[in-house]
């Protein structure tokens, strides 16, 4: 791997606040001059205070146009190998966080920062894209929930991948896609519950409302999920 190639882990704290100030922004471009996108639900989004809004991961598109539906300006927790290049340096820029899927205490301490000020971070807990049903979450959004007083946002995203369409494929243009955001949910710990069992409860808590949310919303949109995940993931040196 060359020099340019390698990624950037230039995070050495909670990225500032102003940094989200431009990406909303070029989001909202993203949503709604690329493509054409509906956006259902914000009235659940809390008005201030900390927010955690997580997401079903089909397609890289799914973190940009979260943002952009968004009515609160949040810091994305990115899979840490695409801050490199140029992309790198837009992430940074934007104020994302570069998180390690095999486990990233620092990037966790970040987001709680983030939290702890006020304000909002976007995370994808499936941790890989793929069909978007929620089938499985990272604990990550639950141990930002319990240590937080943030309240936790469910968000579908539909559109940004169809069936037959390989993990890395880009939308054309146009394309109709779907934001819905749910309603809120606080987490909290168990009084006389370990540790280790009140982040596995507060876990699949979160992963049951966001497949619940999923399933709503592709009722309400007519737009379903993928529905052939298994062929786009066969591909040889596919990264998740």
């Amino acid at each position: 791997m060359s020099t340019k190639e390698k990624p950037l882990r230039v995070l050495t704290g909670a990225p500032p606040p102003w940094k989200t100030r431009w990406s909303r922004p070029l989001g909202r471009v993203i949503d709604h001059v690329v493509y054409t996108t509906t956006v259902t639900g914000r009235e659940h989004i809390p008005t201030g205070g900390p927010v955690v809004f997580a997401a079903n991961h089909l397609s890289y598109l799914d973190g940009p146009v979260m943002v952009g539906a968004s009515n609160r300006y949040m810091h994305v927790m990115v899979r840490h190998d695409m801050f490199k290049g140029i992309l790198g340096r837009v992430l940074h820029a934007s104020g994302q966080i570069p998180v390690n899927r095999d486990g990233d205490r620092a990037a966790l301490q970040y987001a709680k920062a983030v939290l702890d000020r006020g304000d909002c971070v976007g995370i994808l807990p499936e941790g890989t894209r793929g069909s978007g049903h929620a089938a499985t979450v990272s604990s990550g959004v639950a141990w930002l929930a319990l240590n937080s007083v943030a309240a936790v946002v469910p968000v579908a995203i539909l559109g940004t991948r169809r069936s037959g369409e390989h993990r890395n494929k880009i939308p054309a243009p146009r394309r109709k896609l779907h934001v819905v955001f749910g309603e809120p949910l606080m987490i909290t710990r168990e009084p006389g519950v370990s540790g280790r069992v009140s982040m596995d409860r507060a876990t699949e808590q979160i992963r049951l409302r966001l497949a619940g949310h999923i399933a709503a919303a592709q009722t309400a949109t007519g737009q379903d999920l993928p529905a052939d995940d298994d062929l786009s993931s066969k591909h040889k040196g596919q990264q998740p």
